[in-house]
């Protein structure tokens, strides 16, 4: 019969094997990311008040940990907008911006990148020269003359994210589609029959995924930094929408007088990359075979 002396040391086994699998900091992020997603998903039932309403008369009202009222929780802006309900939908846009941008980004290069290991030849050459010049050129220079030369709007903006980046899924799924040509399963499957559609979609898509779907959790949070380094420059979402970057380039007038106005969205920035990239570093080393 076991005894409590025999029963601590498995204990401790289990719990040590439950913080290796499951570090803190992960379980952090990952509660930090679901947050976000519940706001980003809610926000038309945790906002306070609407996104352009005003209240001229409680402009730049101080957070009530500094002297505010229970109104308004995080302040107020420089038109009496109630900065919580402005925060709420600004994180909803700001990750709907960041995801479909992310989401074209990797379609397209993984559908080029997957062209390019089939045919060989003149189209992988015409694939790479396109990977060359994405990856040359400053995306920031081509958003800011796209934008200024097309204007402004959302669904341009957020088809714009989706061209920065494609080229390391494009590289990526290239490498790997043309190494997993070589083994035998892909071969085997050729044999019989199966169309190319069948080959890449059905066996070879799915063993690379794995890669590719941590790439993109890496790429995330770059999406949404440059989605606020636009917005912060006043040629991203634009009013009455509103965004973490489009809040962040408002409230920089007002840091001296009204700090909330910047440091509530700037924070939430911060935290979000931060957590997005501690995720994507643990499913690399959980799902990539190499580092196990």
């Amino acid at each position: 019969m076991a005894t409590a002396t025999d029963i601590r040391p498995m204990t401790r086994s289990r719990a040590s094997r439950f913080l290796e699998a499951w570090p803190p900091s992960v379980m952090l992020a990952l509660g930090w990311i679901a947050a976000m997603l519940a706001i980003a998903a809610l926000a038309d039932l945790l906002a306070p008040y609407a996104m352009t309403g005003m209240d001229l008369r409680a402009r730049l009202s101080p957070p009530v940990l500094f002297g505010g009222t229970t109104r308004h929780l995080l302040g107020t802006d420089e038109l009496g907008r109630d900065v919580v309900s402005r925060l709420v939908f600004s994180i909803r846009m700001s990750l709907l911006i960041a995801f479909f941008g992310t989401l074209i980004a990797a379609t397209l290069g993984t559908f080029l990148g997957l062209v390019a290991a089939h045919f060989r030849g003149l189209v992988e050459d015409a694939v790479l020269m396109l990977i060359d010049f994405q990856a040359s050129m400053p995306f920031l220079i081509i958003a800011l003359a796209v934008l200024a030369f097309f204007g402004n709007s959302l669904p341009l903006f957020i088809a714009l994210m989706g061209f920065h980046g494609w080229e390391r899924y494009a590289r990526i799924s290239r490498g790997l589609a043309i190494a997993a040509n070589e083994q035998g399963y892909a071969g085997a499957v050729r044999q019989l029959g199966a169309s190319p559609w069948r080959v890449y979609g059905r066996h070879i898509l799915p063993n690379i995924a794995s890669t590719l779907i941590v790439s993109m959790t890496l790429a995330f949070p770059e999406t949404i930094l440059l989605e606020s380094g636009l917005s912060f420059l006043g040629l991203g979402v634009q009013p009455p929408l509103t965004s973490l970057g489009n809040m962040v380039g408002y409230g920089r007038e007002y840091l001296t007088r009204a700090p909330w106005i910047m440091l509530a969205p700037a924070s939430v920035i911060v935290l979000t990359t931060l957590s997005i990239s501690i995720v994507g570093d643990w499913l690399r080393d959980r799902l990539d075979p190499t580092l196990r």
